[in-house]
């Protein structure tokens, strides 16, 4: 039976790719997305709600669905404080997760980050770690939690210092061996993609999936080969 999949961060750089691959997804007649802004994208199972997120909790009814996708973030730096940055990263995510979960959402998925700890001494990690006790926490039947690490792929912004970082992550990848695999920089779009793909309707509870594992998995994907746990 066809579903309704709701998903925040639809305009960022995981969020964008995961809108096409749900909206071409069979499992989904129709695909909402709440957020400050357009896709700028049309398609007849997309429905776009642009609202405030102050607001959220006044409109509950936009929240209604049976799967929730969480691609929402940013960075400290963007953000302008640490106050703000957890307003964004935690706070907003956690409060749409609620309203989804009363308008019937049995499982979530979450884009959280490589070395997410609640008692990491960073306050990054610290606040993606966070995040992903509180979904898990949360009451869903199930919490897929994606940790991928330093990110490739177009941005609508890039600064010189990302571009030379990009860079730098390509050319040191292939040096990360053993233990080291899951610091590999991975693509956007196979994030993504393993998210909207992977099957888990036999997970009960919480899934973590790191970086390197994301990228096995879409490996397998692409060859045709079924993933086994």
């Amino acid at each position: 039976m066809a579903k309704k999949a709701l998903l925040l961060g639809a305009t960022g750089l995981i969020g964008s790719h995961l809108l096409g691959y749900l909206l071409d997804s069979e499992m989904y007649d129709s695909v909402a997305v709440v957020g400050r802004r357009s896709t700028g994208m049309k398609h007849p199972k997309l429905v776009e709600h642009i609202c405030d997120f102050a607001c959220i909790a006044q409109h509950p009814e936009l929240f209604v669905c049976d799967d929730f996708y969480n691609c929402m973030g940013t960075t400290i730096k963007k953000a302008g404080s640490q106050a703000a940055f957890k307003e964004v990263d935690h706070n907003i995510p956690l409060a749409a997760a609620k309203l989804a979960l009363a308008g019937g959402a049995k499982s979530a998925w979450v884009v959280s980050s490589i070395g997410a700890d609640p008692k990491s001494s960073i306050f990054y990690l610290k606040t993606k770690g966070e995040v992903e006790k509180d979904f898990v926490d949360a009451g869903f039947d199930r919490v897929m939690l994606f940790r991928p690490a330093g990110l490739l792929g177009k941005r609508n912004e890039m600064r010189i210092g990302e571009i030379l970082g990009i860079g730098f992550m390509k050319i040191i990848s292939p040096l990360l061996i053993g233990g080291l695999k899951k610091n590999r920089p991975i693509e956007a779009k196979h994030v993504a993609y393993v998210m909207a793909h992977q099957p888990v309707n036999h997970v009960k509870g919480s899934r973590v999936f790191e970086s390197h594992e994301i990228e096995q998995i879409y490996g397998s994907m692409m060859s045709g080969c079924r993933y086994m746990e």
